[in-house]
């Protein structure tokens, strides 16, 4: 069994797989001090309740996108898993794509496995979207090949924006509102918030296409693509495990 790990700015998925078939997954706060025994108990009983045990494991692949975090990320594979994990970003890291920009140690690990993963099962050029803390677009060629994007606030930082920068505006909850033109201050905060990003991910997409010169391939994830994706026309294919898929993909080629 496998033992993907992702650790993004908000929240850590844990996931397990046997070759491509996810088994589970389990979804904890990312804290930088969590430490490794802490990590160990918490995924010791989950993983119990859906019959498996850390003692299956055999290899761990880690994306990793806060630095304080790793330290105890890696000692928990190491203790607990028995297992010296492949970390995306590490260098000697294979991905079997270029990442084709400025600076390419700078690509977040993430957003590496995103592009690993539309790549082996999208047709290409393709488009990334990612809606999480951030909301970003990953470009690929026609090769697959990482060529940059765009990084956003994430709908959750913007309605958390609107709360702390506003004297008067409430803290409330992500959904599509009835109508467009909002008659109370929730209605209207919430149609701004939804409907702009919503505009946000169809004008940036078509400004890429146009840039491009061609029509790719647009794919969403991310722990909040399902409450915008089934109202715009431009995300072709909705992957919520895509991440995951592509630290898979990353471990078949270097776990040797």
């Amino acid at each position: 069994m496998l033992l993907v790990v992702n650790s993004n700015n908000t929240n850590t998925v844990f996931g397990a797989f046997e070759g491509q078939t996810k088994r589970a997954s389990w979804r904890i706060s990312t804290d930088p001090k969590r430490t490794a025994d802490e990590y160990a108990v918490w995924l010791t009983h989950l993983m119990a309740l859906e019959g498996m045990a850390l003692s299956e494991i055999a290899g761990v692949v880690v994306s990793n996108v806060v630095p304080q975090a790793m330290f105890n990320l890696r000692d928990f594979c190491r203790r607990y898993a028995k297992a010296d994990p492949v970390v995306v970003g590490e260098p000697g890291t294979r991905y079997g794509i270029e990442i084709k920009i400025d600076r390419p140690e700078e690509a977040g690990a993430d957003r590496i496995a995103n592009a690993v993963g539309a790549r082996g099962r999208y047709r290409m050029p393709g488009v990334v979207i990612d809606l999480g803390t951030a909301t970003t677009f990953d470009v690929l060629d026609e090769n697959g090949n990482y060529c940059g994007g765009t990084i956003s606030p994430g709908i959750n930082l913007a309605f958390e924006a609107l709360y702390m920068g506003a004297a008067k505006l409430p803290r409330i909850e992500i959904r599509r509102p009835a109508k467009t033109i909002g008659t109370s201050t929730v209605g209207a905060m919430q149609s701004g918030i939804f409907w702009g990003y919503v505009g946000l991910i169809e004008g940036l997409g078509r400004r890429i296409e146009d840039e491009l010169g061609l029509k790719p391939t647009f794919i969403g994830t991310g722990g909040l693509i399902s409450i915008v994706a089934e109202h715009t026309k431009l995300i072709q294919h909705v992957d919520p495990d895509l991440t995951l898929k592509g630290l898979v993909d990353i471990y078949a080629l270097n776990r040797n």
